[in-house]
């Protein structure tokens, strides 16, 4: 089969590669139908995170048709038509069990390792290093799906791929964030990023009631989508975020800050920037927190911030006394996808929210490794692209 697969940074490939098969009774095999490439991926396109594998294959926003299901993958057959989450999910274990499936504790196969970088072990995550099981991902023809009684979503047949795809990470992702803020009618929710992950923020902060939603960015087309939802928009590259925030919030600044963005994050004063580039090049932090440091000045006293932006390692110049003299509350994580994709599924069967409006660039599988440039870039106004084989 052919599959996106990773070859160092800024080196991804059209591959072909052998097609998956069963492993375990719970397994299933999945004919791709429609995939996506992610804000996430681009961490690994730029060398961000360690444990890649020279053919490791990509992707992990993808759905598709089984093809052949495992004695043990509950009622799962050839010709069902699912979306997979992109946490791998037991559904048995104690975290499991409590909702908290991006902790799994038993579906990353390299939990030893995980467990020396983090303390404990995540949940094995497709497509997404050998931290997290080294599991191949969906930018692929046909996709292993392991775990899949309990790692899949039933998709309804009136429901097309474009709208239920992104059940499967940046829609529950950023439901999550919003759902972590705890929004009340009265707040306002500055959501830094207006990425695939920062729209569906501050669409589900909209829809969980929010007074006033703040998007922060500096691309035309991302501030664009944002205004065209209600959100105020704040272009950092021309106005003083804090400034902004303040004039929006009568001087308090806004009870809940939602960080979309994560690892990468630039803005700030040169100063900053140069700071963190150079404590990155010398391996004295991996990531820049930015943002997190923005956040944590504007929140208001007692207010949320809510982490759904990747980060991967150390960073450094965090004013956590503010932090802690303030009161804030930090609620962070990957996505516990299946604790929210009932919901979600009813919301878009009801037409309260379509996630495809967030698709700008459609193309074959085969042009992914020029797609994953593009969207790296943003060029061609490139907010998310989705594959098809």
């Amino acid at each position: 089969m052919k599959a996106l697969c990773w070859h160092g940074k800024h080196d991804v490939r059209f591959d072909t590669v052998p097609d998956p098969i069963l492993e375990h009774p719970r397994d299933a095999i999945i004919k791709m139908s429609a995939c996506a490439i992610c804000g996430s991926d681009l961490h690994l396109f730029d060398g961000f995170m360690p444990e890649m594998k020279s053919g490791d294959i990509l992707g992990h926003e993808f759905m598709g048709e089984v093809v052949e299901a495992g004695a043990q993958a509950g009622n799962l057959k050839p010709g069902d038509r699912v979306v997979v989450p992109f946490t791998i999910t037991c559904g048995e274990c104690e975290q499991c069990r409590k909702g908290n499936f991006s902790v799994c504790e038993r579906t990353n196969r390299n939990a030893d390792k995980a467990a020396k970088m983090f303390g404990h072990t995540t949940a094995g995550l497709f497509g997404y290093t050998h931290l997290t099981g080294g599991y191949a991902g969906g930018q692929a023809e046909y996709v292993r799906v392991p775990y899949a009684d309990s790692t899949h979503i039933a998709v309804p047949e009136q429901l097309s791929d474009e709208q239920v795809l992104f059940l499967g990470d940046i829609l529950p992702t950023g439901w999550q964030a919003a759902k972590q803020c705890d929004i009340e009618p009265s707040d306002t929710v500055a959501v830094w990023g207006g990425g695939p992950v920062g729209q569906m923020a501050i669409r589900s902060a909209l829809l969980l009631g929010a007074r006033q939603v703040v998007c922060i960015e500096t691309v035309p087309e991302r501030l664009a989508m944002a205004r065209e939802t209600g959100a105020v928009t704040i272009d950092f590259s021309s106005e003083s975020v804090v400034d902004r925030l303040r004039d929006l919030t009568s001087g308090k600044g806004p009870e809940k800050c939602i960080d979309a963005v994560g690892m990468e994050s630039h803005g700030g004063s040169s100063m900053e920037f140069l700071y963190d580039r150079v404590k990155q090049a010398v391996g004295a932090e991996t990531d820049r927190p930015h943002v997190l440091r923005e956040m944590i000045y504007v929140c208001r006293p007692a207010g949320v911030l809510s982490v759904p932006g990747v980060y991967g390692g150390l960073i450094d110049k965090i004013p956590f006394g503010a932090s802690m003299n303030k009161g804030l509350t930090w609620r962070m994580g990957q996505t516990h996808v299946r604790r929210w994709t009932d919901e979600l599924l009813r919301l878009i069967g009801e037409r309260k929210i379509d996630p495809s409006f967030v698709i700008t660039h459609r193309a074959r599988l085969d042009a992914g490794a020029e797609m994953y440039k593009t969207f790296r870039d943003k060029a061609d106004g490139c907010i998310k692209v989705v594959l098809t084989p």
